[in-house]
Order: C-alpha cells, then sequence, then structure tokens
C-alpha cells in the first residue's frame, strides 16, 4: 500500500502568508521534475489557527493543487486587515478601547455593562472571508472520490479543557482519545474555523455543540501538546510540517537597565509560547522515536506500534516580528492607535504585531520568504516526495 503523506499546517494569525509561500514553491518544484499541476501531493492535511485556514481551503480543491495554491496567494497577497477583523474607528472603540477600559476599570465599569466586550478586536469580516475562500460542498466530493483521504483542524475547548481535533473523512478512521487530546469525525465547518482560529484576547471565543450540549472554543495552538500526531493517527507515513517562526530561535541580546515588559511585549511572548513551542518539542520527540526504531533490530520492531516517520520541516529562515516592525505603518490608523497604547509597535512589543498585520505590504514580503526558504530546501522537498 503506498505511503500516505501529510501536511501540518501551524498556527500564527498573518504569519500563516508564509505558508502559501512554502506551498507554491513545493508545487513549481514539483512540477519542474515532472508532476502534473493538478496533482496533489498531499492525502492527510492538518491545520491549527490560520494554518487551519489554509488548510481547509487547501483540501476543498484537492483535485487541483496548482489551482488550490493559486488561490490562496490570491487572497494572501490582496489582503487587508478590514477583511479579517473591524479596522474602522467605531469597530476598534466598541471592541478594543472597551476591552482595555474593562481591563483597567473593571470594578467599577462591569455593572453598567450588561454585555461587556468578549475581546480585543471584532473579528466578525472573517465569516465573509472564510466564505470566500471555502467550497465545502467540494471537499465533500474530492473525498468521496478518493483525491483526499483526511482533513483536521484543532480547537481548545474553554468549557471542558480539552484540545480536541476535527476530522472529516470518507474512510473508516476511529476516533482517538490520548491525555486532555480527543479526536470527533465532524462536518468541517466555518464555525470550526473560527474556533480553531481565535487568538486567545485578540478574537472572541466561538461556540461549537457537542453532544447536545455547547461549548466555547478558542485557538487550537493552546494546549497542544503534539501538533504532528493528528497526521499520524489519520494513517501519515511522511509528515510535511511549515511552521510560523524560527523554531530554533535564541532571545534578543540582554539590554542593561531593560524596562518592564509592556502589554504587547508579555503578550507577544505568550504567543510565542503557544504558536511555536510545542511545535518544536514534537518534532525534537518524534526524531527521537526514528532514532529509536532506527537501532530496533526487526523483531523487536515488529512487536512494538510505533513505525518510523518520515519528517521534513520548512520554517521561516527570518525573524518575523523583525518583518513586521518595517511594516507596522500599514496598518489602519484607529487600528496602529490601539496597538500602540499597548506597546505593539515597539521592538520589544513587535511580536504581537506579526500576529495580526493581515495587511498585504507584511503578507507579500512572508510569501516571498516561504518561496526563497522552500527554493533553498529544494533537494530535501524533492527527496521527501521522492522525485
Amino acid at each position: 500500500m503506498k505511503k500516505k503523506t501529510g501536511l501540518i499546517l501551524t498556527g500564527g494569525g498573518a504569519r500563516a502568508a508564509y505558508q502559501v509561500g512554502v506551498l507554491q514553491a513545493i508545487s513549481e518544484i514539483l512540477c519542474d521534475a515532472g508532476w502534473p499541476p493538478a496533482r496533489n501531493p498531499f492525502q492527510i492535511i492538518c491545520g491549527t489557527s490560520a494554518g487551519a485556514i489554509n488548510a481547509t481551503a487547501l483540501a476543498c480543491r484537492a483535485d487541483n493543487f496548482g489551482e488550490s495554491v493559486q488561490k490562496l496567494m490570491d487572497v494572501w497577497s490582496h489582503i487587508a486587515v478590514a477583511q479579517v477583523y473591524r479596522a474602522d474607528s467605531l469597530g476598534v472603540l466598541r471592541s478594543g478601547a472597551r476591552w482595555l477600559s474593562l481591563l483597567s476599570f473593571g470594578w467599577l465599569l462591569r455593572k453598567w455593562h450588561a454585555a461587556p466586550p468578549s475581546s480585543l478586536l471584532d473579528n466578525t469580516p472573517l465569516v465573509d472571508l472564510l466564505h470566500r475562500m471555502l467550497d465545502l460542498p467540494r471537499l465533500d466530493t474530492v473525498l468521496q472520490e478518493g483525491l483526499l483521504h483526511a482533513v483536521a483542524v484543532t480547537a481548545s475547548s474553554y468549557t471542558g479543557g480539552q484540545h480536541l481535533t476535527f476530522y472529516q473523512t470518507a474512510a473508516e478512521i476511529a476516533p482517538w482519545v490520548r491525555m486532555q487530546r480527543v479526536a470527533l469525525q465532524d462536518q468541517i465547518g466555518v464555525e470550526h474555523l473560527l474556533a480553531s482560529s481565535a487568538i486567545p484576547f485578540i478574537f472572541p471565543a466561538t461556540p461549537l455543540y457537542l453532544g447536545g450540549h455547547r461549548e466555547y472554543f478558542g485557538d487550537g495552538s493552546m494546549r497542544q501538546l503534539a501538533p504532528i500526531s493528528p497526521a499520524i493517527h489519520l494513517g501519515a507515513a511522511k509528515v510535511l510540517v511549515v511552521g510560523a517562526g524560527r523554531l530554533s530561535e535564541t532571545g534578543r541580546p540582554a539590554i542593561e537597565s531593560a524596562r518592564y515588559p509592556s502589554l504587547a511585549q508579555i503578550a507577544g511572548h505568550a504567543m510565542s509560547s503557544i504558536f511555536l513551542d510545542s511545535l518544536a518539542v514534537d518534532i525534537e520527540r518524534l526524531n527521537r522515536i526514528n532514532q529509536t526504531l532506527s537501532v530496533l533490530p526487526p523483531e523487536l520492531l515488529e512487536k512494538t506500534p510505533l513505525r518510523p516517520v518520515q519528517l521534513l520541516v520548512i520554517a521561516p529562515s527570518e525573524r518575523l516580528d523583525d518583518l513586521a516592525l518595517r511594516h507596522i505603518g500599514s496598518l489602519p490608523a484607529p487600528v496602529r492607535t490601539l496597538l500602540s497604547g499597548i506597546g505593539a509597535t515597539e521592538v520589544r512589543g513587535a511580536a504581537l504585531a506579526s500576529y495580526l498585520l493581515f495587511e498585504a505590504s507584511y503578507t507579500n514580503e512572508l510569501i516571498r520568504l516561504g518561496q526563497r526558504d522552500t527554493q533553498a530546501r529544494r533537494s530535501d522537498v524533492l527527496a521527501f516526495f521522492g522525485s
């Protein structure tokens, strides 16, 4: 039986534009190697947060990989903040300004607000963008026709405290349960993507109904102990992982008499922990398992349920917060003012901006970086796909 190849697209807000550059370069490399442009190299596609949106959009057009990548390129190369969250003065005042006021004076204001703001930003425009990006009936068709084996997105339940993987497949794949991790076969819809991409504090939690009761979900990168595992559970023997930040990033040089961290600096540090650390740990764990299995004699290897998994990781070669700092001026004035108030327009707070900068000047630079990084790994890509 032919080995199935899985794709993991990680979270990272606006940083997910980098993934599109990687996918475009992979398409180009494989076409140069003689693959038909429409041929889909991934039988299993998994995503988290903004990566879940890219993953589902890619899966919807699994019958034509080149077209699918081009659709993603069209969206991300022309994106604007207003397509993802309210960027007008009124929208920012209703969400961000009120939310920050409630944080500061909650003891005084709470009793006058029957419905206090639930997040820093209002992401209602994202619903329209998702409907334009996705072709969910086509997803059903490609799964039924065997052109795609499975698609999965992850979200974290604020209500139940568990990490859930929602997967859709035409094959019989039993759900799995691990420590604080549960899989559930379901029909992937816009609500799952809103839940998976609800960055904590930044975007509002999304309600999903499980077993007849309502739970509120947030970003799937939270409590994601094993980001690669859904693809393996779904049958992948080879996995390509596209990261949203440098996985072996060194800290910035220490500065004497450093100032107390701003709210943006703390938030950016927390987001980097959510989006990057668990992936780096899971990659290290998988490499150790592969190394252990490689030294086992055949008779012992037959007795273990573990199998080696071929792994290729492509991640940014540059610090994305440094890139974001160059493009903060492209943000709409109300958003820039709001982020400036919490320190996100400064060098030390730019990490937060790098997740929220849904502007074409920044995303196009990320796309180009993804293309360069992948072309630099051309031989690894060809070896991974057996070309």
